[in-house]
């Protein structure tokens, strides 16, 4: 295995054709052809499956090709630091679940770093993609949620992605809702009362399953239920419809505006908030430091 059909893996799985990453590469198309075919043969297993409209990732390539990508990476930064002492700018990405105070935790992390030195990358995603960014190394860091319904899951499936979730704060349930609705006066608000408006939740694709559901209570008969793929949408929804969605109760006004409330639901059920990383990973500073970011908001966990 050598760091050039690392870059050629990582070509292909951008170009999706041999062709193409060719091209990229500078490369022939049977020289790269022959490259792949013997790492594959090294490694005992298909990194592509290959066919007329070109190339597909398998499951163990994937996996393989974010741990190819974060060796190049670390390759980079030896070469510019020890040998062509160029600077190239180091990379953080985290995936996260729709939630406002991690998009406010990267916006603070970045006023902190700066961008001089670091490219940052932030997806506010599906359940099983947050899962997915991190087993595959797109994302060091994952935010999300577990609660007593499915926490069995999902610990299953960290432990097979070989991730592990480490807790941050326990969160009662809330109901998200614009001011403008007539349950927004109250300091508690029942399930039941909730049925006159419809529940806004996030769509998760394919992966639609309750254990992947963004809003606690997900098995709950609701009246009246509506998906959307946005948080932009959801909360235009909230102000249009009188909706509302089940969340953690920590509000951000510097990026959704003080037109919308938190009303405490009356139930015993509580979230876990925490984060997710790869086992077999070390944590960078400046994964560290955004996790500090994050645990700062356990202050602001609403009783």
């Amino acid at each position: 295995m050598t760091l050039a059909q690392l870059n050629y893996v990582i070509a292909i799985s951008k170009e999706n054709s041999l062709n193409d990453a060719a091209k990229k590469l500078f490369v022939s198309q049977p020289s790269l052809s022959s490259s792949l075919r013997s790492l594959e043969q090294e490694l005992g297993f298909e990194i592509f499956t290959r066919s007329k409209t070109g190339m597909s990732i398998t499951t163990k390539g994937a996996e393989f090709i974010g741990y190819a990508r974060s060796v190049i990476e670390q390759y980079e930064l030896l070469d510019s630091k020890y040998i062509s002492k160029t600077k190239v700018k180091r990379s953080f990405s985290v995936s996260m679940q729709h939630y406002t105070f991690a998009v406010n935790a990267f916006v603070e992390l970045i006023k902190q770093f700066g961008m001089d030195e670091y490219e940052f990358e932030i997806h506010e995603t599906k359940t099983y993609e947050v899962i997915d960014n991190v087993k595959n190394h797109n994302s060091e860091l994952g935010v999300l949620y577990i609660n007593d319904y499915n926490r069995t899951v999902l610990s299953k499936i960290f432990t097979e992605a070989g991730i592990e979730f480490t807790p941050l704060f326990d969160c009662n349930i809330y109901a998200y809702m614009s001011k403008k609705n007539p349950l927004a006066v109250k300091d508690e608000v029942s399930i039941e009362e909730l049925d006159d408006y419809p529940c806004l939740g996030f769509a998760q694709g394919d992966h639609n399953s309750f254990y992947f559901a963004e809003e606690v209570m997900s098995t709950y008969n609701y009246k009246q239920y509506i998906r959307a793929n946005d948080r932009a949408t959801l909360l235009n929804l909230m102000v249009g419809l009188n909706g509302f969605t089940l969340c953690s109760g920590i509000i951000c006004e510097d990026l959704n505006g003080d037109d919308y409330v938190a009303v405490k639901l009356k139930t015993d059920e509580k979230m876990t908030i925490g984060y997710i990383s790869r086992k077999d990973a070390i944590l960078s500073d400046i994964g560290k430091r955004y996790i500090d970011e994050l645990a700062k908001y356990k202050d602001m966990v609403m009783q």
